[in-house]
């Protein structure tokens, strides 16, 4: 039996606008499971989120979620301070990797390097001023 090219050609934009349908639908499917799974992206956020959940999950009362923030602005705190003891040992620590970074670079990388490491001090700086804010 011998088809047509009409009818080979219909058949191949079936299987075409098929798979284009299920491809879409795929994305669409993964993009949404996506962005409902990103973390949230600022620790006000977070603990928005963090705070919601655990009166939706728990059911609890007012007071207990005025107990709940009571509770994670204390530990927030806690953490600032062992931050804050920690921190000239962690920087000692990176400024001993920069060091070492610079000393097996040839001189265009260190060039470069030195960019940036400029550039990750601006992020920064503009990363601590927005949480600041």
């Amino acid at each position: 039996m011998k088809r047509s090219n009409c009818h080979v050609a219909l058949s191949l934009l079936a299987v075409f606008l098929s798979g284009s349908v299920v491809g879409a639908f795929a994305f669409r499917l993964y993009t949404v499971r996506t962005i409902e799974a990103a973390p949230p992206s600022t620790p006000e956020a977070y603990r928005k989120k963090y705070v919601n959940e655990m009166k939706a999950r728990l059911n609890l009362d007012d007071s207990q979620a005025v107990r709940l923030n009571k509770i994670l602005d204390q530990t927030r705190a806690k953490a600032a301070e062992v931050k804050l003891r920690y921190k000239p040992d962690l920087d000692r620590i990176h400024g001993e990797q920069v060091q070492d970074i610079r000393t097996m670079l040839n001189v265009p990388q260190t060039q470069e390097y030195e960019k940036y490491l400029q550039e990750r001090e601006l992020e920064q700086k503009a990363k601590d001023a927005a949480q600041k804010h």
